[in-house]
Order: structure tokens, then C-alpha cells, then sequence
């Protein structure tokens, strides 16, 4: 029913003013101090209690002074000034702190001609529980956003990439001059080559590295959702959305790096809006008309062969082309063979801390050989789980040959890559001995002697026998190369 304000008694205006001398008395009769400033925030009256509060024996002397003069920090003047309260504050004094809400005060056009504070606690015990809950939830927040933040930094330099061959050098070098630039990065290679370490390590060395890097992998997201991943959702934006909506990945990597794992799975159509967002560097989140901003520098991954995939209409060509700035190309372990000892050391220190509580694992020149002798078609990946494999149900700190090869792949014929165009003995594979008698097997010591001499001999003989080169192109000392010569006899 809507209220007759012709028909108000006479008295209306009076029971008005009542209840706001009522409210004002009960306010100042309770609360530990009460003043009021004008629209230049002057004191115009202050009680006793709070004047006294503040070496003002008679409140008269605090009349026509600045807020700040009076009430040191004050916030009366904030308030005057933008007309707008501060229900709840902490005000510091000399003394204990005060709980404070200050209102500012409006005539009948809503101009703002003053404001009224009251100071309403001495004693924060009183709000002990609202001030421990407060306090407990913020702390939960900082160390939230920390551990989100470390979780949103780098975990790998450019020295976790293991390697002094020509190949991974060369990898470095132009890793190191990508992270000195903006423009786009994109990291070719097979799986199990480091890319993702790659990627870390641009955006570790890079203008970027304390703000976040963002990673997705597109082949493991459904492309019913890949679009919400990367660009979030409004509230209800479609069935089973969350209420809340989304964040995508765009927006949680402004400022710094999205990192797109097995960019050569992304559908067609979610390239054509990836492409648009690169070029203008904004976005609407699905359901949404709101324009995200995002400064966003992409760094993208892929093993797959994306000319190929543009030639056959399965990866846009824009898109290729505008990823196709910065290429790095992740060379196979098997093109880096030299590196396989260093890789394998460190490994093996990583594992033995992680597996076997600290202990001190080393490789036999045999296992050394054997592991240098396979293709690795998983690369370090496959390297590191055969490592892991061997340490976990190795007997000693000691690895040889013999314990190493139960868990190394078969011998691919004469596919074998070794350096020097060396290819592995026939008579290592248990192929070039199906038509002969046990008897004539030869044992595990002599096929891996065998294939050791004649990979020292093809190494030297690529090199022209200048046993310093061939060292250095196999990754062995040049010590043990010269013993190893000695010992089997080989002309230099």
C-alpha cells in the first residue's frame, strides 16, 4: 500500500527530528568519542571525552581547527570531499588504536556540508574473532597467490638443458637471443626432446620472467572446451558453467607468457580466434561483451610436421606463419649422442636422491658404450626411464652393461645412428645368429667389445684418425679414447 504523505499527522516532522537527536545521543552516549567537521573540514563540535582524548582540556579549544590538528591521521577531510563513508576503520593514536566509522553529513540537495565520526571501540578485544578470522583468511590468501605465483614461474634454465654438443649449443644460443624478444616462438622437435624445458627456460631468461607462464597442452583438453580454456566464460554461459564463470588462460597470462603444448592438435576453427587474439591482443570471454586486454607472448610447442599439416588444410596457414617467427628446431638425443654421458650423470643424480635415498649410482664404460649405441627414438625422455628403471632394481652402484640392457630397446638393424656413419656389428643382434648353434653365440662381453672397436674404428676413420676430433664427436676423453686404442690394438 503506498503512503498518503497529504494525510501525514502534524507531529511527523517532530518525531523526524526525535529519532535523529535520538540516534545521534545514543551514538555519542556509547561510542568513546564524537566530533563533527564542516564542509572544510573544521571541527565544529567534538565532546569532552574525545577532546580530552587528545590534550584538549575544554573541547572549545578544538572549535575551528583543521581535523588533522586535532584528530591526528584523520579521514574526516576524505570523506568531506568525496561524500562517501567509511563505515569501519582502525584509527592509530599514541595510545591504543580506535575502531572509527565516519558519515558525511548533506543538506537537502545532497551538496555534502560536513561529516560526524565516532570513535566506537577503545579496545579491540571486542572484535578479537572478526579481527583473528580477518586475519587468518588474508594470510590463506597471500600464501595462496604465492604458491600460485611459484607454481606460475619457471621451473627450468637454459642450464637444465643438459649439453656441450654442436647441437645443443646451438639450441641455447638461440634460446637465449628468443628471450630477448618479443615476437613469437615456436619449437619444433620430437616428443621427449625438451621442448616444455625449452619454453621455461625462454621465459625464465626473459623481460617476462616474474610475471606468469601459463601453460596448456592442447591435446589433452577435449576441443569441446578448448575454447573456454583459452578464453574464459561469463557466469551461466552455457549447461554446467560455473556461477562464478571462468578465467582463461589468456587473461591468467597477462603481462606474461602462454605456453600452447601440441599446437599442431588445435581444431581449425579455435586457430582462426587464436590467430585474431594475436593479432589485436584482445578477447571476449564466451557468453560475454565484455573486451579482455591481454599482453600475452606465446611461446608453442609441437612434434607434429605443421608444413605438412598446413598442405593438407589441417593447420591454417595464417596462423603458421604468424607462429613461424622464432624456430627452434629440438634435436634428437640421437643427433647429440656426445651429450649422453652428461645427461646420464645427471640423472642419475637427480634419481638416486628421488628413488634410492641419496646413493651415488656410476655407469661401466660397457653401459656407457650400450647407451651411446641405441637410437632412442623416446629421446631423453626414454633415456630417463631407462635410467630410472636400472637404479630402482640395481643390486649395486655400479651399472654395467650387463644390468642396463634387459631395459634398452632392440637393435634397428643397420638404422642405428652413430657418429661418424658407424652402424652396429650384425653379429650384436640375435638376428645375424638365428641359423647358428648356441655354441656359436658369442657372450655379452665379447659382442660388446666387438661393437666397441668397430664404433672406435669408424669414429677415427671420420676424422681422419685425429683421435682428439673423434673423442670430442663421440663424447669420450680423450684418455680413455688413447686407452681404449691401446687396449684394442686399433692403427691410428
Amino acid at each position: 500500500m503506498m503512503n498518503d504523505w497529504a494525510g501525514l499527522p502534524a507531529t511527523y516532522g517532530d518525531v523526524l527530528r526525535r529519532a535523529m537527536d535520538s540516534l545521534f545521543r545514543t551514538f555519542e552516549n556509547f561510542s568513546e568519542g564524537t566530533f563533527i567537521v564542516d564542509a572544510d573540514a573544521r571541527v565544529v563540535w567534538i565532546n569532552k571525552r574525545y577532546a580530552a582524548r587528545f590534550g584538549f582540556s575544554d573541547p572549545e579549544q578544538a572549535i575551528g581547527r583543521d581535523c588533522e590538528a586535532v584528530i591526528p591521521n584523520s579521514l574526516m577531510r576524505e570523506v568531506v570531499k568525496t561524500g562517501k563513508p567509511i563505515l569501519l576503520d582502525i584509527l592509530e593514536t599514541d595510545r591504543e588504536p580506535l575502531v572509527v566509522t565516519r558519515l558525511p553529513l548533506k543538506d537537502e540537495s545532497g551538496a555534502t556540508v560536513g561529516a560526524v565520526g565516532f570513535a566506537l571501540f577503545d579496545e579491540l578485544k571486542a572484535l578479537t574473532p572478526l579481527f583473528s578470522h580477518y586475519s587468518r583468511v588474508q594470510q590463506e590468501l597471500i600464501v595462496t597467490r604465492q604458491s600460485l605465483a611459484q607454481a606460475r614461474r619457471a621451473k627450468y634454465t637454459f642450464a637444465s638443458f643438459v649439453g656441450t654438443s654442436a647441437a645443443s649449443l646451438e639450441v641455447k644460443r638461440q634460446g637465449r637471443r628468443a628471450a630477448q624478444m618479443e615476437s613469437p616462438v615456436l619449437l619444433l622437435g620430437e616428443t621427449g626432446t625438451g621442448k616444455e624445458l625449452l619454453a621455461h627456460a625462454i621465459h625464465g631468461a626473459s623481460a617476462r620472467a616474474n610475471q606468469p607462464l601459463v601453460t596448456v597442452n592442447v591435446a589433452a583438453i577435449p576441443d569441446t572446451l578448448l575454447e573456454v580454456e583459452f578464453f574464459g566464460a561469463a557466469p551461466g554461459a552455457y549447461t554446467g558453467a560455473d556461477r562464478k564463470g571462468r578465467v582463461g588462460k589468456f587473461e591468467l597470462a597477462d603481462g606474461g607468457t602462454l605456453f600452447l603444448d601440441e599446437i599442431g592438435d588445435m581444431p581449425i576453427p579455435l586457430q582462426g580466434k587464436l590467430l585474431r587474439v594475436l593479432q589485436d591482443k584482445e578477447f571476449e570471454p564466451l557468453g560475454s561483451n565484455r573486451i579482455v586486454r591481454a599482453d600475452v607472448r606465446i611461446i608453442a610447442a609441437t612434434s607434429a610436421d605443421l608444413p605438412t599439416l598446413v598442405a593438407a588444410g589441417r593447420f591454417r596457414a595464417d596462423l603458421f606463419y604468424r607462429l613461424n617467427v622464432l624456430t627452434i628446431h629440438a634435436p634428437p638425443l640421437r643427433e647429440r649422442l656426445g651429450d649422453i654421458e652428461s645427461l646420464a650423470y645427471a640423472m642419475l643424480e637427480d634419481l638416486s636422491t628421488r628413488v634410492r635415498g641419496g646413493a651415488h649410482f656410476e655407469l661401466d664404460e660397457d653401459a656407457l658404450s650400450l647407451l651411446c649405441s641405441h637410437a632412442w627414438p623416446g629421446n631423453v625422455r626414454e633415456l630417463r626411464n631407462t635410467l630410472e628403471r636400472a637404479v630402482m632394481l640395481s643390486d649395486s652402484e655400479r651399472i654395467d652393461g650387463a644390468a642396463l640392457a634387459p631395459f634398452i630397446g632392440p637393435v634397428q638393424g643397420n638404422a642405428r645412428a652413430i657418429p661418424g656413419g658407424a652402424t652396429a656389428p650384425h653379429g650384436a643382434g640375435p638376428s645375424a645368429h638365428s641359423g647358428a648353434s648356441l655354441s656359436d653365440q658369442p657372450t655379452w662381453a665379447e659382442a660388446m667389445a666387438d661393437f666397441e672397436k668397430r664404433f672406435l674404428c669408424n669414429a677415427l676413420r671420420a676424422n681422419g684418425g685425429r683421435v682428439v676430433d673423434a673423442a670430442a664427436q663421440i663424447g669420450m676423453g680423450r684418455a680413455t679414447l688413447y686407452k681404449k686404442i691401446a687396449a684394442y690394438g686399433i692403427e691410428v
